[in-house]
Protein backbone atom coordinates (compact mmCIF):
# COMPACT_ATOMS: atom_id res chain seq x y z
CA UNK A 1 0.00 0.00 0.00
CA UNK A 2 2.79 2.41 0.68
CA UNK A 3 4.57 1.84 -2.90
CA UNK A 4 1.14 2.21 -4.74
CA UNK A 5 0.77 5.39 -2.50
CA UNK A 6 4.29 6.80 -3.44
CA UNK A 7 3.47 5.57 -7.15
CA UNK A 8 1.01 8.39 -7.39
CA UNK A 9 3.54 10.97 -6.12
CA UNK A 10 5.57 9.86 -9.56
CA UNK A 11 4.39 12.79 -11.71
CA UNK A 12 3.79 15.21 -9.16
CA UNK A 13 5.40 18.33 -9.20
CA UNK A 14 8.02 18.80 -6.07
CA UNK A 15 6.60 22.17 -4.79
CA UNK A 16 5.94 23.20 -1.40
CA UNK A 17 2.34 24.01 0.09
CA UNK A 18 3.28 27.92 0.00
CA UNK A 19 4.94 27.53 -3.79
CA UNK A 20 8.45 26.70 -3.31
CA UNK A 21 9.85 24.82 -5.84
CA UNK A 22 11.97 21.89 -4.70
CA UNK A 23 14.49 20.07 -7.41
CA UNK A 24 15.11 16.51 -6.75
CA UNK A 25 18.08 14.57 -8.82
CA UNK A 26 19.50 11.27 -8.65
CA UNK A 27 22.62 10.43 -7.89
CA UNK A 28 24.09 6.76 -10.09
CA UNK A 29 26.49 4.60 -10.78
CA UNK A 30 26.00 2.18 -13.49
CA UNK A 31 25.20 3.55 -17.16
CA UNK A 32 21.41 1.58 -16.41
CA UNK A 33 20.76 2.75 -13.51
CA UNK A 34 19.86 6.46 -15.56
CA UNK A 35 16.28 4.56 -17.16
CA UNK A 36 15.17 4.07 -13.28
CA UNK A 37 16.14 7.64 -12.62
CA UNK A 38 14.23 8.47 -15.47
CA UNK A 39 11.16 6.46 -14.30
CA UNK A 40 11.44 8.05 -10.91
CA UNK A 41 10.70 11.27 -13.03
CA UNK A 42 14.11 12.65 -11.44
CA UNK A 43 15.55 15.92 -12.80
CA UNK A 44 18.44 15.20 -14.28
CA UNK A 45 21.50 12.94 -13.04
CA UNK A 46 22.93 15.03 -9.94
CA UNK A 47 25.55 12.62 -9.64
CA UNK A 48 27.17 10.42 -11.47
CA UNK A 49 30.25 8.35 -10.44
CA UNK A 50 32.73 8.09 -12.54
CA UNK A 51 35.48 5.94 -10.24
CA UNK A 52 33.42 2.35 -10.77
CA UNK A 53 34.47 2.18 -14.20
CA UNK A 54 37.97 2.01 -12.66
CA UNK A 55 37.12 -0.22 -9.70
CA UNK A 56 37.15 -4.37 -9.42
CA UNK A 57 39.62 -4.80 -12.40
CA UNK A 58 43.61 -4.88 -13.18
CA UNK A 59 44.07 -2.52 -16.19
CA UNK A 60 42.90 0.82 -15.83
CA UNK A 61 40.17 2.12 -18.78
CA UNK A 62 41.34 3.97 -21.73
CA UNK A 63 40.01 7.19 -22.71
CA UNK A 64 37.89 5.63 -25.33
CA UNK A 65 36.01 3.12 -23.41
CA UNK A 66 35.81 6.13 -20.64
CA UNK A 67 34.01 8.33 -23.95
CA UNK A 68 32.45 4.85 -24.71
CA UNK A 69 30.20 4.58 -21.48
CA UNK A 70 29.78 8.26 -20.49
CA UNK A 71 28.53 8.85 -24.05
CA UNK A 72 25.91 6.14 -22.91
CA UNK A 73 25.02 7.99 -19.76
CA UNK A 74 24.42 10.91 -21.61
CA UNK A 75 22.20 9.46 -24.94
CA UNK A 76 19.62 7.49 -22.20
CA UNK A 77 19.38 10.99 -20.51
CA UNK A 78 17.09 13.50 -21.88
CA UNK A 79 17.73 15.99 -18.80
CA UNK A 80 21.11 17.19 -17.54
CA UNK A 81 23.92 14.23 -15.97
CA UNK A 82 25.96 16.04 -13.67
CA UNK A 83 29.37 14.11 -14.37
CA UNK A 84 31.99 13.38 -10.89
CA UNK A 85 35.37 13.26 -11.63
CA UNK A 86 37.19 10.51 -10.44
CA UNK A 87 36.89 10.28 -6.78
CA UNK A 88 39.57 7.40 -6.09
CA UNK A 89 41.82 7.15 -2.92
CA UNK A 90 40.45 6.67 0.85
CA UNK A 91 37.47 3.78 0.78
CA UNK A 92 38.11 3.66 -3.38
CA UNK A 93 41.03 1.69 -4.38
CA UNK A 94 41.51 0.31 -7.52
CA UNK A 95 43.46 -2.29 -8.86
CA UNK A 96 45.06 -0.64 -10.88
CA UNK A 97 45.91 2.58 -9.16
CA UNK A 98 48.32 3.51 -6.73
CA UNK A 99 50.82 0.52 -5.30
CA UNK A 100 49.35 -0.23 -1.58
CA UNK A 101 52.63 0.86 -0.23
CA UNK A 102 52.77 4.10 -1.08
CA UNK A 103 49.26 4.71 0.68
CA UNK A 104 49.64 6.91 3.80
CA UNK A 105 48.21 6.11 7.15
CA UNK A 106 45.26 7.80 6.63
CA UNK A 107 44.27 7.36 3.30
CA UNK A 108 40.99 9.66 3.90
CA UNK A 109 43.57 12.87 4.33
CA UNK A 110 45.91 11.48 1.58
CA UNK A 111 46.39 11.48 -2.08
CA UNK A 112 43.12 11.42 -3.66
CA UNK A 113 39.81 12.56 -5.59
CA UNK A 114 41.30 16.12 -7.18
CA UNK A 115 44.30 15.90 -5.33
CA UNK A 116 45.36 12.41 -7.04
CA UNK A 117 43.91 13.57 -10.48
CA UNK A 118 46.19 16.63 -10.38
CA UNK A 119 48.75 14.82 -8.77
CA UNK A 120 48.88 11.87 -12.29
CA UNK A 121 48.30 13.82 -15.28
CA UNK A 122 48.51 11.06 -17.08
CA UNK A 123 45.48 9.60 -15.18
CA UNK A 124 43.51 12.56 -15.06
CA UNK A 125 43.70 14.13 -18.45
CA UNK A 126 42.07 11.06 -20.47
CA UNK A 127 39.54 11.66 -18.08
CA UNK A 128 38.92 14.81 -18.73
CA UNK A 129 39.37 14.04 -22.32
CA UNK A 130 37.14 11.02 -22.83
CA UNK A 131 33.73 13.40 -20.62
CA UNK A 132 34.15 16.58 -22.89
CA UNK A 133 34.20 14.20 -26.63
CA UNK A 134 31.11 12.46 -24.71
CA UNK A 135 29.00 16.24 -23.48
CA UNK A 136 28.58 15.94 -27.71
CA UNK A 137 25.34 13.51 -27.07
CA UNK A 138 23.83 15.14 -23.86
CA UNK A 139 23.92 17.93 -21.40
CA UNK A 140 26.91 17.15 -19.30
CA UNK A 141 27.56 18.84 -16.35
CA UNK A 142 31.26 18.57 -14.63
CA UNK A 143 31.77 18.29 -10.79
CA UNK A 144 34.84 18.03 -8.99
CA UNK A 145 35.09 16.17 -5.79
CA UNK A 146 37.01 17.14 -2.66
CA UNK A 147 38.14 20.96 -3.09
CA UNK A 148 40.07 22.46 -0.58
CA UNK A 149 41.94 25.45 -2.19
CA UNK A 150 41.71 27.99 -5.41
CA UNK A 151 44.88 26.79 -6.49
CA UNK A 152 42.97 23.34 -7.46
CA UNK A 153 40.71 25.07 -9.05
CA UNK A 154 43.08 27.00 -11.03
CA UNK A 155 45.15 23.65 -12.00
CA UNK A 156 41.92 22.76 -13.42
CA UNK A 157 41.00 25.08 -15.38
CA UNK A 158 43.83 25.54 -16.59
CA UNK A 159 44.32 21.61 -18.07
CA UNK A 160 40.68 21.87 -19.12
CA UNK A 161 41.40 24.48 -21.80
CA UNK A 162 43.95 22.05 -23.12
CA UNK A 163 41.86 19.80 -23.60
CA UNK A 164 39.37 21.78 -25.14
CA UNK A 165 41.90 23.23 -27.32
CA UNK A 166 43.19 19.65 -28.15
CA UNK A 167 40.07 18.29 -29.03
CA UNK A 168 39.22 21.35 -31.62
CA UNK A 169 42.31 21.22 -33.14
CA UNK A 170 41.51 17.57 -33.47
CA UNK A 171 38.08 18.39 -35.32
CA UNK A 172 36.85 16.74 -32.49
CA UNK A 173 32.56 18.07 -31.07
CA UNK A 174 32.43 18.76 -27.70
CA UNK A 175 30.35 21.04 -25.47
CA UNK A 176 32.16 24.27 -25.13
CA UNK A 177 30.42 25.31 -22.61
CA UNK A 178 30.28 22.63 -19.76
CA UNK A 179 29.05 24.25 -16.57
CA UNK A 180 31.86 23.42 -13.86
CA UNK A 181 31.09 22.71 -9.94
CA UNK A 182 32.55 21.81 -7.24
CA UNK A 183 32.01 19.50 -4.18
CA UNK A 184 31.97 21.65 -0.98
CA UNK A 185 33.00 18.53 1.17
CA UNK A 186 35.92 19.36 3.08
CA UNK A 187 35.31 22.37 5.90
CA UNK A 188 37.90 25.15 4.13
CA UNK A 189 35.83 24.57 1.10
CA UNK A 190 32.77 24.90 2.94
CA UNK A 191 34.34 28.21 5.29
CA UNK A 192 35.03 29.68 1.88
CA UNK A 193 32.52 28.88 -0.05
CA UNK A 194 31.71 32.42 -0.89
CA UNK A 195 35.32 32.16 -2.78
CA UNK A 196 34.29 29.38 -4.51
CA UNK A 197 31.38 30.38 -5.96
CA UNK A 198 32.59 33.33 -7.61
CA UNK A 199 34.77 31.11 -9.36
CA UNK A 200 32.03 28.20 -10.32
CA UNK A 201 28.56 27.64 -12.35
CA UNK A 202 26.86 25.45 -9.11
CA UNK A 203 28.30 24.17 -5.94
CA UNK A 204 27.11 20.35 -4.56
CA UNK A 205 27.32 19.66 -0.91
CA UNK A 206 28.79 16.29 -0.20
CA UNK A 207 27.62 15.30 3.67
CA UNK A 208 29.19 11.81 3.81
CA UNK A 209 33.05 13.64 3.93
CA UNK A 210 31.34 16.76 5.22
CA UNK A 211 30.39 15.02 8.50
CA UNK A 212 33.62 12.98 8.80
CA UNK A 213 36.23 15.81 8.56
CA UNK A 214 34.06 18.25 10.58
CA UNK A 215 33.45 15.61 13.42
CA UNK A 216 36.74 14.02 13.13
CA UNK A 217 35.48 10.59 12.95
CA UNK A 218 36.43 7.85 10.52
CA UNK A 219 32.53 6.99 9.49
CA UNK A 220 33.71 3.28 8.78
CA UNK A 221 35.30 2.97 12.11
CA UNK A 222 32.87 0.59 14.44
CA UNK A 223 34.04 2.46 17.32
CA UNK A 224 33.81 5.58 16.48
CA UNK A 225 31.27 5.98 13.58
CA UNK A 226 28.75 6.67 16.21
CA UNK A 227 29.71 10.15 16.80
CA UNK A 228 28.72 10.79 12.57
CA UNK A 229 25.70 13.02 13.33
CA UNK A 230 24.03 14.88 10.31
CA UNK A 231 22.23 16.96 12.93
CA UNK A 232 25.41 18.28 15.05
CA UNK A 233 24.96 22.26 14.76
CA UNK A 234 28.31 22.36 13.27
CA UNK A 235 27.25 20.63 10.09
CA UNK A 236 24.40 22.66 9.71
CA UNK A 237 26.30 25.67 10.49
CA UNK A 238 27.98 24.59 7.77
CA UNK A 239 25.24 23.75 5.20
CA UNK A 240 23.59 27.08 6.18
CA UNK A 241 27.12 28.78 5.11
CA UNK A 242 27.28 27.12 1.72
CA UNK A 243 23.73 27.28 0.62
CA UNK A 244 23.72 31.37 1.87
CA UNK A 245 26.99 31.41 -0.33
CA UNK A 246 25.45 30.27 -3.43
CA UNK A 247 22.74 32.07 -2.97
CA UNK A 248 24.54 35.28 -2.42
CA UNK A 249 26.86 34.59 -5.53
CA UNK A 250 23.58 33.49 -7.92
CA UNK A 251 24.80 29.78 -8.00
CA UNK A 252 22.93 26.95 -7.55
CA UNK A 253 23.67 24.95 -4.79
CA UNK A 254 22.68 21.46 -4.36
CA UNK A 255 23.19 18.14 -2.08
CA UNK A 256 24.12 15.24 -3.20
CA UNK A 257 25.33 13.04 0.34
CA UNK A 258 22.90 10.37 1.56
CA UNK A 259 21.97 13.08 4.13
CA UNK A 260 20.03 14.52 1.23
CA UNK A 261 17.96 10.75 0.93
CA UNK A 262 17.02 10.84 3.92
CA UNK A 263 13.36 11.86 4.57
CA UNK A 264 14.43 12.76 8.33
CA UNK A 265 16.58 15.29 7.46
CA UNK A 266 14.25 17.07 4.36
CA UNK A 267 12.23 19.50 6.59
CA UNK A 268 15.78 20.69 8.38
CA UNK A 269 17.69 21.41 4.76
CA UNK A 270 14.83 22.86 3.52
CA UNK A 271 14.43 25.42 6.62
CA UNK A 272 18.04 26.23 5.61
CA UNK A 273 17.44 26.97 2.52
CA UNK A 274 18.57 23.93 0.00
CA UNK A 275 16.44 23.70 -2.67
CA UNK A 276 18.16 21.07 -4.79
CA UNK A 277 18.48 17.27 -3.36
CA UNK A 278 20.28 14.51 -4.93
CA UNK A 279 19.94 11.16 -4.02
CA UNK A 280 19.46 7.46 -4.72
CA UNK A 281 16.58 6.97 -6.96
CA UNK A 282 14.83 4.47 -5.10
CA UNK A 283 14.45 7.34 -2.28
CA UNK A 284 12.76 10.07 -4.57
CA UNK A 285 9.45 8.85 -4.03
CA UNK A 286 9.86 9.50 -0.11
CA UNK A 287 11.50 12.91 -0.33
Amino acid sequence: RRSQALDTLREAESVSLDGQRVSLFSNVELPEEVAFSTKQNAEGVGLYRTEFLFMNRDELPDEEEQYQVYSEVLKSSEKPVTIRTLDLGADKQVDGGRAKENQGTNPALGLRAIRMCLHDLGLFKPHLRAIYRASAHGKARLMVPMLSTVEELDQLFTLIEEVKQELAMQGLPFDQNIPVGGMIEVPAAAITADIFAHKLDFLSIGTNDLIQYTLAIDRIDDEVNYLYDPLHPSILRLVKMVVEAGRNANVPVSMCGEMAGNPEFTRVLLALGLREFSMDPSSLLEV
